[in-house]
């Protein structure tokens, strides 16, 4: 199988030749091919260009199209801090929504608004560098509770939340998820394969699983069928220990998860549908960054061990730092060859 084959395969539902590997690595991609973070931050031909580097150096299946986590905000009117070596950032100091209510003087952005138009540049320099055997997740940015906290202030917004009428509440949700649909679908003309957001606000890091079904799952779930229906799989990313909500974000439908480290994953396999996939999720720190090959090696190993190869793409739980070692990187992609092959997976059951 090419990889994409490979990957497409999981998708829909149908054994690999080998479990397909797309590392979360646009940071070390981009150190890899001996540029900065910053340097990128503003041309999708750079982030291209640093994909196909590492890609074509490393031999993983699936290439990550990301930035930061500020884009689809600062698109909208936020303020946004650049960094040299590190993410730019949304600068909650300076709020865009300083009332809630400020929601109904905005814009939608559209695909050249801001910095999105050099997220999609990167998706179609990709694809025309990679051809079609490799697959492409085309990321759209935040999810609609996140995009909500960074325009309008985590701290800030949390205090909405027991303060303010539900449906302005609603109100700026809606609005939030309308942005990053326009994103999402944007992706798909531009050639990925599949969609994704973060929605790391909406996780047990900062609110409850309760406050999550609340006020956070329903503008997942009507994001996910738009964009679905729109012809493209899509994934949801949250940060954290979600293991209190792993079923819950089963039931936005999305043909994959992006599950960090903490989740127990022996436990997320068995509780949601094997038509769900689930990509991760060897945690970034250790050992890829602070461990050796040896315990890279064995943390693939024992991942595998708990999803038994079902629905499962193999990735790290989050973004791979820009200083894990390249031997760790390397001890990754050859782990997950080693032990996704379907002989290692069928010695298993």
């Amino acid at each position: 199988m090419t990889s994409k084959e490979r990957c497409m395969a999981v998708l829909q539902g149908e054994r690999p030749d080998i479990l397909p590997v797309i590392p979360q690595s646009f940071m070390f991609a981009v150190e890899t091919a001996g540029m900065k973070i910053g340097d990128v931050s503003h041309s999708g031909r750079k982030m291209a260009e640093a994909h196909v580097i590492s890609h074509d150096k490393y031999g993983y299946d699936g290439c990550t199209i990301d930035f930061d986590d500020a884009t689809i905000a600062e698109a909208i009117g936020a303020e946004v801090i650049f960094r040299d070596d590190e993410p730019a950032i949304v600068d909650e100091s300076k709020p865009l929504l300083k009332d809630l209510r400020d929601i109904y003087d905005l814009q939608l952005p559209t695909i050249s608004s801001g910095r999105l138009g050099e997220w999609l540049e990167a998706t179609v320099r990709l694809r025309e560098a990679l051809g079609d055997d490799v697959f492409i997740m085309g990321r759209a940015d935040q999810g609609p509770f996140s995009i909500a906290c960074l325009l309008r202030g985590a701290s800030q917004f949390m205090m909405d939340l027991m303060l303010e009428d539900k449906q302005l509440i609603d109100d700026v949700l809606t609005f939030c998820r309308k942005a990053s649909a326009i994103f999402a679908k944007a992706q798909k003309d531009a050639g990925a394969d599949i969609t994704s957001i973060g929605d790391a606000f909406a996780g047990p890091n900062l609110i409850s699983p309760e406050m999550y079904r609340e006020f956070a799952l329903q503008p997942e779930i009507d994001l996910v069928k738009e964009v679905q229906d729109y012809g493209i799989p899509m994934s949801v990313h949250i940060c954290g220990n979600t293991n209190g909500i792993i079923e819950d974000m089963g039931k936005t439908a999305a043909k994959v998860l992006e599950v960090d480290w903490e989740l127990d994953m022996q436990h997320a396999r068995q509780v949601l549908p094997q038509s769900t996939v689930l990509m991760g999720n060897i945690d970034p720190s250790f050992p890829l960054v602070l461990g050796t090959p040896e315990q890279v090696d064995q943390a693939v190993k024992d991942l595998v061990g708990k999803t038994r190869g079902v629905g499962h793409i193999i990735s790290s739980g989050c973004a791979i730092g820009r200083n894990t070692p390249p031997e760790n990187f390397k001890a990754f992609i050859a782990a997950a060859r080693k032990y996704g092959t379907r002989e290692y997976i069928d010695s298993l059951n």
